[in-house]
């Protein structure tokens, strides 16, 4: 079955090639902030710009994936909507991308990127960081998540607002069954697929967050990403590599 990567374009997808973007079907408006360890990537690759998610793990890193790829990027932090020039908004261009060595774009294989910003952001009510999860724990499948993104809500509709929808994690096996190249070992396998709520155009990249721990990256979805489950970068699997990557 041909995957779908989740990044945003403004109407199609270049990485990897064939793939859609992602965004958040079934969910709702966040409330403004209450998110604040959310980013958003504006990234240019030659004279386009695309945008991803992202989120805040040091007041100069943010955590992303690594197929949120461009020529430059600015990070954008304390926004609610985007189409507005909020206050609460830093704008911090990005001084070092650092994607994983062995990141492959065609099985999104170690789908995980740190970018380090050219100043430390300040930190305030509407920008914060979220706590990352340990090299040991394992999400069960049954956990509650939640994921949050900007982007569309439908093929043909756009929203600038931060939205947010509540998913499971649910069992291996049933991303084993629809993707070919899911490794249970370094991804997890996210969505109910009895319920119409995924991820869509305009999330890559933002984190899992499940009981206030960042758990998951945003990384791909189906042919069609409305019908769940999607796959996500297991964090757990990389903390050592975080670590490394920040000193």
């Amino acid at each position: 079955m041909q995957r779908l990567v989740v990044g945003l374009l403004p109407w199609v997808f270049l990485l990897p090639p064939g793939g859609w973007s992602g965004e958040i079907i079934g969910g709702w408006e966040a409330q403004p902030h209450s998110r604040p360890y959310m980013a958003y990537l504006r990234i240019r690759r030659g004279d386009k710009i695309s945008g991803c998610g992202g989120f805040l793990v040091a007041e100069n890193f943010v955590l992303t994936a690594a197929h949120c790829q461009g020529d430059r990027i600015t990070v954008v932090l304390g926004a609610h909507n985007m189409g507005q020039c909020e206050r609460s908004q830093q704008e911090i261009p990005v001084c070092r991308k650092i994607p994983h060595q062995q990141y492959n774009r065609e099985t999104l294989h170690n789908d995980i990127m740190l970018l380090q910003l050219s100043r430390n952001a300040t930190l305030t009510r509407e920008v914060g960081l979220v706590r990352l999860t340990t090299g040991h724990r394992r999400v069960s499948p049954g956990t509650m998540c939640n994921v949050a993104g900007w982007g569309r809500t439908s093929f043909t509709t756009r929203t600038n607002t931060l939205r947010e929808v509540n998913l499971s994690v649910v069992t291996d096996r049933l991303c084993q069954k629809r993707y070919h190249f899911y490794l249970p070992s370094t991804m997890l396998c996210v969505g109910d697929p009895r319920y119409r709520k995924s991820i869509y155009m305009g999330d890559s990249g933002g984190p899992l967050v499940c009981c206030g721990v960042a758990e998951g990256i945003v990384s791909f979805g189906g042919y069609n990403s409305i019908d769940p489950p999607a796959g996500y970068t297991r964090i757990s699997h990389f903390v050592p590599w975080i670590k490394a990557n920040m000193r």
